[in-house]
This record gives C-alpha cells, structure tokens and sequence, in this order.
C-alpha cells in the first residue's frame, strides 16, 4: 500500500491561539519560509492532493513549485472543521453563549451542531471518506502528499476514536508545515470506484460511518441556538458520498 503523507498549511494572516480563521485567510511570508523548510519531501512522493482552502492550496502550490511534483486533485473532503458563522473571526475571549453551550456539550451528543457549523460526527463521516479518497488516489498515482488543516488532519490520523477524535485533535499540536505519515488502517468496505472530478472521492472508506445528515445552510446573521440533527443528506448520483459546501472554516488547536 503507498505512503500517504500528511502536511498542514503555513502560517497565516491574522493567526492567534483559539482564533477561527475566516476561508479568505492567506500564507504569510513566515508561512512559505516553513513550507520551504519542510522541503525535501520523502523521495518517493509523486503527486499532490490539497484542501481548496487558499492557504492549504497556496501551500500545495507551492511545494509543487518547489518540487515539480503534479497537483492531481483538489478536494473538500480535505477542508478544515466547518466553524459556525457566529465564531469566525473571532477568538476564545469573544465566543458567543450559543457556540459555549455547544462546546460544552459536543462530547456527551456528538451529532449535536451549532447552528451552520458541522457536528463531530459530521467531521467524523467526512475524514472516512477523505481516507478512502486518499488511498484510492495512491493507488492510482502512488505515494501522496495531501496538505490540509489541523483539525481535519488530527481527526484522520485517530479514525478509530471515532467522533471523540476531535477532542484528541484540538490536544495534539501539528505544527505548520509539518509532515506526518497516515496510519495503516484496514480496508473493511468495498473497493472504491474512480473518482469523477478532482472533487469527488470514491466509494466507502476504511471505517463505516453513520449515514451523514446535511448541513443547514449559512446565514449571514444566525440567531437559534445550537440544535440537534434532523434531515438527511441525498447522495450524490456520481459516488455516494458527502460533499460539505467549503465557505468559512477553523483553523483552532485550541477549540
């Protein structure tokens, strides 16, 4: 089975503990110096997959600059955790009452959202499909270097924990540009089925989630409190899979 690495983004703009980045956010200088830094990349690294987040992709450009290695897909399956509305731009001092009353609860009921953000379980569902996704494109192409976010990446790499793999995310640093393995972790679904577009992913991954249930959608000024699950989300005709909507997203190891 081919190696997939693993690389969070470079630093920033606007990056402070607990704060939650809006989707515009961009690499700073210091950000490609370390992306840089993290250079050489294994040697028998042949293809690049990145979030479409502009600093996961400004990154993935980057390194392809540097390498001449081939961006072969951009998915969001890759994206970071979908923030609520009403916590980005915002950091751990300013958190409104409805996003602390989820955070204090998101454990003990983890399909619980709060208002447009995704639940654990959603987060949860997506890193399967991201896996599946990821060893599908190694096999095509061989040994991959996806560069995604924090938490996303922190979820992936502890599958097993299942929708508490959040927790363990947001407590486990990945520094920027940092470059970790992905875990082996055995195939028990069918063989997926080829992608369609550089968004897609494939069939079901190594581990078997919960259907997800869709997300509501954004508005520019929510008001209900954080509530629980309801309808289900319709399956894509091309391959079965969730597709989050990627517009505003965290980049919080402290959430």
């Amino acid at each position: 089975m081919a190696d997939i690495w693993l690389m969070r983004h470079g630093a920033y703009e606007g990056h402070r503990p607990g704060y939650h980045a809006p989707h515009e956010a961009t690499l700073t200088q210091e950000g490609r110096e370390q992306v840089r830094r993290s250079l050489p990349l294994p040697e028998d690294v042949t293809a690049i997959v990145t979030s479409p987040i502009p600093r996961a992709r400004q990154t993935a450009t980057l390194v392809s600059h540097l390498t001449g290695l081939p961006i072969v897909a951009t998915t969001g399956l890759l994206a970071e955790w979908r923030a609520p509305s009403i916590v980005l731009g915002r950091s751990a001092e300013t958190y409104p009452s409805a996003y602390r009353a989820w955070r204090a609860r998101r454990l003990a009921n983890p399909s619980l959202r709060c208002e447009d953000g995704e639940s654990l379980t959603d987060l949860h569902t997506r890193a399967c499909h991201c896996a599946a996704f990821l060893h599908h494109t190694a096999g095509r192409y061989g040994p991959l270097l996806a560069v995604s976010h924090t938490l996303l990446l922190g979820v992936l790499t502890h599958l097993p924990e299942g929708p508490s793999a959040f927790t363990t995310a947001a407590k486990t640093p990945w520094q920027f540009a940092e470059l970790r393995l992905l875990p082996q972790v055995r195939h028990t679904g069918p063989e997926p089925t080829a992608p369609t577009n550089s968004g897609d992913a494939p069939g079901f991954g190594p581990c078997r989630p919960d259907q997800p249930k869709a997300l509501p959608p954004r508005r520019d000024a929510p008001s209900d409190p954080c509530r629980e699950l309801g309808t289900r989300v319709k399956s894509s005709p091309a391959d079965g899979l969730l597709h989050v909507r990627v517009r505003q997203q965290i980049d919080d190891p402290d959430a």
